[in-house]
């Protein structure tokens, strides 16, 4: 009778990866940019203005038209006078763009579950692209400092993509800018019962400053001072 054959030696232990695998993005990826505004841009910065303007209760206040933003916000050269910075957010990446003076900025946002946009057909900028928010600022002085710095008029984010880090971003657009215009700040305003945005404020450094108040004069009382 034949000897039995000895058992096949161990198979060795596979050595784990040291990298991980190359992928794309997990989950719902949201493409975004932002970017300069331009004329062509007004009628969706007319609608967003107006849509702030309901969340801030203030609705009755706008008079601005599409043909009064137009004439007043292209005149001069970004970041010497009022300028845009315009939100599009996309499911597929934007394509690259031409080389020049500003640039957009770009970023992936990775979601749990996609966002359900109900006007992504009135915002629709092209492509798959969607108009999702703004900020518009401008040039002010501080004589304390001595130095420019920017004054942040509005900053808006529709509604289905808010606490997604967008606000965040425009913010931080600005902020870059500044320094990188040797500025020495940024200030803007917030309503005091705006509880959530007062508390991101301050979570992102800010100070909120509790001992100024706004003067403001506007209507029949500025025609009336100014005569």
């Amino acid at each position: 009778m034949a000897a039995a054959a000895p058992p096949p030696p161990p198979t060795p232990t596979p050595t784990p990866p040291t990298t991980l695998p190359e992928t794309g993005p997990v989950g719902n990826p949201v493409f975004a940019r932002i970017r300069i505004a331009n004329p062509s841009d007004v009628r969706h910065l007319h609608k967003l203005i107006y849509q702030l303007a309901v969340f801030e209760r203030l609705p009755h206040l706008v008079s601005a038209t599409e043909s009064s933003l137009s004439s007043n916000l292209f005149n001069s050269p970004p970041f010497q006078s009022f300028t845009v910075f315009l939100l599009e957010v996309s499911p597929t990446p934007f394509p690259d763009a031409p080389v020049g003076a500003h640039p957009p900025i770009t970023h992936v946002v990775n979601l749990d579950l996609p966002i359900a946009d109900p006007e992504s057909q009135e915002f629709g900028s092209g492509g798959d692209a969607v108009v999702a928010g703004f900020v518009l600022f401008f040039p002010n002085y501080s004589t304390f400092l001595g130095k420019p710095g920017f004054y942040i008029e509005d900053l808006y984010v529709r509604d289905c993509y808010r606490r997604k880090g967008f606000g965040k971003m425009l913010l931080s657009a600005v902020a870059a800018q500044a320094v990188k215009m040797g500025y020495g700040r940024v200030e803007w305003c917030v309503l005091d019962w705006n509880v959530n945005a007062i508390k991101f404020y301050e979570e992102m450094g800010a100070q909120v400053l509790q001992d100024w108040r706004i003067c403001r004069l506007t209507g029949d009382a500025l025609q009336a001072f100014g005569n």
